[in-house]
């Protein structure tokens, strides 16, 4: 790697570069500066390998509003998640599966911004999937995989995040079924300690009473600030207060893509990441090596003890 392509960081539009500026911290004349005292931490940790190229690291900075030391917390979290939550990251290529799933349009990635210089605009939609043939593990595997895609290449989600639509609509028991809570307290977790990208809101809508208990769990597990931002709609028309109707697929009454094309652009992009994937196994944590305690399941999310006995009502 020469040395300008070491520090090849995409240029921010105005808009974004003035708000990630005024809301990150973000010094243009000092990002160089940070990228160096990363890799330098990285290099002396034994226990650690990760990604040094400097969107990545940029990506992370920005996720943690320029604190070096949050950052270095976040991406040493990021990389030990890969041995605390198997099931999400083993054999996490681009394959058959991989590629099967994204195609069923249960997780789109809309082209354009709420705004210019605003959130990314994810919908989910679970039903979409065949319960009995995927399980939503394997869903949250695929999530991932976008999700690295887009610390790589979207400045909006990096440095306004995103916002999350998630559609309820044709949800089954066995959808339901598979989210139980550990796997709701992994991600949750996931999301807030790991993950370098903000969450602005959860918008659901179509949810049947059976989701009810679900986003009670969920919401449980979650810091008061990101309560704040879930919200469930009864109807369209207060969805749109927050995302307003031209920002959504052409399924949803609005002009933001239609989700085939949502779903064709996003295949040719995952595709494209297929040799990303194959060298990623390369990188996590070896926790033998780690000084002081290790990350794991049970330092990560208590999931011995008082945890599996938490009874929901």
């Amino acid at each position: 790697m020469s040395a300008n392509e070491d520090y090849a960081i995409r240029p921010l539009s105005a808009e974004l570069a003035l708000k990630a500026q005024q809301e990150l911290g973000e010094v243009p004349e000092r990002i160089e500066e940070d990228i160096n005292m990363l890799r330098a931490w990285i290099s002396k940790q034994p226990h650690l390998s990760a990604r040094q190229d400097a969107q990545f690291l940029v990506a992370f900075l920005r996720g943690c509003k320029y604190s070096i030391e949050k950052t270095k917390h976040k991406l040493d979290n990021f990389y030990a998640m890969r041995g605390a939550v198997p099931e999400l990251y083993k054999n996490r290529f681009v394959g058959e599966k991989q590629l099967a799933i994204f195609k069923t349009g249960c997780l789109l990635r809309l082209p354009k911004p709420l705004t210019i210089d605003g959130p990314r605009i994810h919908i989910s939609r679970y039903a979409q999937y065949d319960a009995a043939k995927y399980s939503i593990a394997e869903v949250m595997q695929v999530n991932t995989m976008l999700g690295e895609i887009q610390i790589r290449e979207d400045d909006n989600a990096m440095v306004s995040g995103f916002v999350e639509i998630i559609d309820m609509k044709g949800v089954t028991a066995g959808h339901m079924f598979q989210f139980d809570v550990v796997l709701i307290k992994k991600l949750a977790v996931l999301g807030d300690k790991a993950l370098p990208y903000r969450p602005k809101g959860f918008h659901f809508i179509n949810a049947p009473a059976t989701a009810e208990t679900a986003m009670s769990i969920a919401k449980s597990l979650m810091s008061e600030k990101i309560r704040k931002r879930f919200h469930i709609h009864s109807k369209l028309d207060t969805l749109y207060e927050y995302v307003p109707k031209e920002c959504l697929p052409a399924e949803y009454g609005g002009t933001n893509g239609c989700i085939q094309d949502v779903i064709d652009t996003w295949t040719q992009k995952l595709e494209s990441y297929t040799q990303f994937f194959e060298q990623d196994v390369a990188y996590g944590t070896n926790e033998k090596l780690r000084r002081g305690q290790p990350i794991n399941s049970e330092t990560l999310f208590g999931l011995e003890g008082s945890f599996r006995k938490l009874d929901i009502d």
